[in-house]
C-alpha cells in the first residue's frame, strides 16, 4: 500500500497550483454531483452531529463547501503540498497530512465522510481495509459519500488517469464492497460523464447502521 500512496503523493505534489485552478468551482457545471454533495451534508446535519471530514481533500474547496453548507468540517489529504495550499486559501478550516488508511480521528467520531474521487488510485485488494477505516471513524448514523468513475463490465478497470493510475469500477461490485464493510445504501447517482474519459460518474450515499 505504501508504494502506490508514495507515487499518488508525488505525482499531486508536482500539480498542486493547476489542479487547484481546475477543480476550485468544478461542482458550479455539475449540477448532479453538487445536489449529491447537498443531500450528504443535509442528511449529516439530521445526525446531529456536524462533525465531517473530506479525505483527500485536495486544495480544500470542498472542505469549504461542506462548511457553508452548515457543517464542522476539515480536510485530509496524503500530499503535503495540498494541505499546504488548502491552509492558505482557507485559512479559518483545518486541514491535515494523513492516509485514508490510518486517519487521525477517533472511532465513532464523525457524522460524515466525504470520499470524491478519493479513492480510485487504490488498487481494488485495498479497498476493504481503506473502506474500514471511514466506518471506524463513523459514529452510528454516521453518512460516507464515495465518488468515483463508473465502468460497465464485472471487474474494476485500470486507467491512465491524467494524474497517476486508477480505477474505475462497476456500481455493483463497488456497492457490495460497501455493503460488506457493513454500510447500507441510502442513495446512488449514476450519470453523464462530466470529462472526456467516457466513463460515467458514480456517486455511492451509505450509512453506518
Amino acid at each position: 500500500m505504501v508504494e502506490h500512496q508514495d507515487e499518488t503523493r508525488a505525482a499531486y505534489e508536482g500539480i498542486v497550483e493547476l489542479y487547484a485552478s481546475m477543480f476550485a468551482d468544478r461542482l458550479e457545471t455539475q449540477p448532479f454531483a453538487r445536489a449529491m454533495v447537498g443531500t450528504f451534508a443535509e442528511l449529516v446535519r439530521e445526525t446531529g452531529n456536524l462533525r465531517a471530514a473530506d479525505v483527500g481533500c485536495g486544495p480544500g474547496h470542498l472542505t469549504a463547501m461542506l462548511h457553508d453548507l452548515g457543517l464542522d468540517a476539515f480536510g485530509l489529504d496524503l500530499s503535503p503540498a495540498m494541505v499546504d495550499h488548502a491552509r492558505r486559501a482557507h485559512p479559518a478550516l483545518q486541514f491535515d497530512e494523513a492516509r485514508m488508511e490510518a486517519l487521525p480521528v477517533e472511532d465513532c467520531a464523525l457524522g460524515g465522510v466525504l470520499a470524491r474521487y478519493s479513492m480510485i488510485h487504490t488498487p481494488p485488494g485495498e479497498l476493504p481495509a481503506l473502506l474500514a477505516e471511514q466506518v471506524r471513524v463513523l459514529a452510528p448514523g454516521g453518512l460516507l459519500l464515495v465518488s468515483f468513475f463508473a465502468t460497465e463490465g464485472p471487474e474494476p478497470v485500470r486507467f491512465d488517469h491524467k494524474v497517476t493510475p486508477a480505477y474505475s469500477w462497476p456500481v455493483d461490485r463497488f456497492a457490495e464492497l460497501l455493503a460488506g464493510a457493513g454500510l447500507v445504501t441510502v442513495a446512488r447517482l449514476l450519470h453523464d460523464p462530466a470529462s472526456e474519459r467516457g466513463f460515467l460518474d458514480a456517486h455511492l450515499l451509505v450509512r453506518r447502521p
